[in-house]
């Protein structure tokens, strides 16, 4: 059997390169620098090349960046809510759309792949190249995801059963454990699976879905089945007033001390959205030191500021929780799934709600998305341009005026060019986007699929809503149809 010879390729003359500098633990910028692949590794960083290549490429008006990693995403529903949620909360139910919209908009399953390889496609042209999906298990999962080109992590939800609201202003809670300890095996089976798959892409973990729809024992199971596998867990808690006040109810204590008492609060446990901590502006419950308590146990945060900040919510901030040494990634959650806009509302939300233009800065935010993501899913491999690294990168074309002038290129990219910038992405080092247009697959018969789905919603919705309301009642148009 013959063996194949990795390709080489080398970036000659990088205008920009945001280089790992393993002693500082951070990015640096390298100028008029050499990047260069061997197959699926990175093997140089840095001034003149002079090794054998298979293929050169003139790098001088081009910055590489390290692949962005999507901490917390729910993709394969997302994308058909486009049009719906954008400006929709409930007044009653602290202005979160979780417990009186979701249920009346969710999509059927015969969606979720469409709406995976529409998430997808957005992700790869903002150069995310992984994602961690926080999802339905499923035995097609991992190739669903194959197939797009893009790193998965595949983080199989379960929980014992869901919530509703009757009346616009309480919730209820529809729980059953024994079919979230069946669910919770279900989901440990798959993700196992997964991690085997042939791309060598695909890797399974598990996360009980939030902190209010599953049971003690099921987090604790399944901390301890992470655990054994060296994988973090991730779960939903303190993100809305509602749970943090239905949490209060059932245990006497907020949703981070109770994390805390059942052991559940600690490195092997990432926190989704993690906003509502005591002090947080919105609440009035000096009675806790959230804030200490997560800082002191080592848990991390998925922060996706853009589906919050449609709600008038944000997080207390970026560069606070850093600053004190809690590991924070940035997730996408909802449409669109851009990791730029992202990064960008992440620093204004959180300047906005401290009052303060240093509350949250780019750099915090840019090694969220890249280093610390990565380290969070314990893949000290990604997220970073080193020799040795994974061939996870994205090429921003730097003649875009959107880049121009190019004093500070970050800040330029995050707050000014977006995804209009980013020429080229490459996963494993194998090119996924060429000239901003994705290579593997295309999303025309998917798109279809989503405007069927959104139809069929948009139809129940009376069915669905407590109030027999139609969408048109629910999310109002920006402006009325007129015939």
């Amino acid at each position: 059997m013959t063996s194949v010879v990795a390709k080489t390729t080398l970036f000659r003359n990088c205008d920009w390169i945001v280089a790992w500098d393993e002693a500082a633990r951070s990015h640096v910028y390298l100028r008029n620098a050499d990047f260069v692949v061997r197959g699926a590794d990175i093997i140089h960083v840095g001034e003149g090349y002079s090794g054998p290549v298979d293929a050169e490429v003139d790098a001088r008006r081009m910055m590489i960046i390290p692949g962005f990693v999507d901490i917390h995403s729910h993709p394969g529903h997302e994308p058909g809510w486009k049009g719906m949620l954008e400006e929709l909360g409930s007044p009653r139910l602290g202005q979160s759309s979780l417990y009186e919209f979701m249920p009346v908009f969710q999509i059927g399953p015969e969606y979720t792949r469409p709406a995976l390889r529409v998430a997808a496609s957005e992700l790869l042209k903002s150069g995310v190249t992984t994602i961690c999906d926080l999802g339905r298990p499923r035995e097609t999962w991992a190739d669903e995801y194959a197939e797009t080109g893009i790193r998965a992590v595949l983080w199989g939800m379960f929980r014992s059963g869901p919530w509703k609201t009757t009346n616009g202003h309480s919730v209820d809670y529809d729980l059953d454990p024994a079919t979230g300890d069946r669910l919770l095996r279900e989901a440990i089976e798959i993700a196992d699976a997964a991690s085997k798959h042939s791309s060598g892409r695909i890797t399974g973990f598990f996360a009980p879905a939030q902190i209010d729809t599953c049971t003690e024992g099921q987090i604790r199971d399944a901390l301890d089945a992470a655990r054994e596998r060296n994988q973090p867990i991730q779960i939903h808690a303190a993100q809305s007033i509602v749970e943090f006040q239905e949490i209060m109810r059932r245990y006497g204590c907020t949703p981070i001390e109770w994390l805390d008492k059942i052991g559940a609060l600690g490195p092997d446990t990432i926190i989704g959205h993690c906003i509502f901590l005591n002090d947080h502006p919105w609440l009035h419950w000096p009675h806790a030191s959230d804030f200490e308590r997560l800082r002191d146990s080592g848990a991390q945060v998925a922060h996706c500021p853009v589906v919050f900040a449609r709600r008038g919510i944000a997080l207390n901030t970026l560069s606070r929780y850093m600053n004190a040494g809690i590991r924070c990634g940035i997730g996408t959650d909802s449409f669109p799934h851009n990791m730029l806009d992202e990064l960008r509302m992440a620093c204004y939300a959180g300047r906005i709600i401290a009052g303060s233009f240093t509350a949250a800065t780019t750099r915090d935010a840019f090694m969220a998305a890249t280093a610390i993501g990565a380290d969070m899913i314990r893949r000290p491999d990604l997220g970073r341009l080193a020799p040795g690294c994974k061939a996870d990168f994205s090429v921003v074309d730097m003649s875009n005026p959107y880049m121009q002038p190019d004093y500070e290129p970050i800040r330029s990219l995050v707050y000014s060019a977006n995804d209009r910038a980013i020429k080229d992405v490459y996963v494993d080092g194998r090119q996924v986007v060429r000239d901003g247009e994705v290579l593997d697959f295309d999303i025309g018969e998917d798109l279809e699929m989503l405007r069927r789905g959104q139809a069929e919603a948009i139809a129940a919705a009376p069915q669905r809503d407590w109030a027999g309301r139609s969408l048109e009642q629910l999310s109002p148009r920006v402006f009325p149809v007129r015939n």
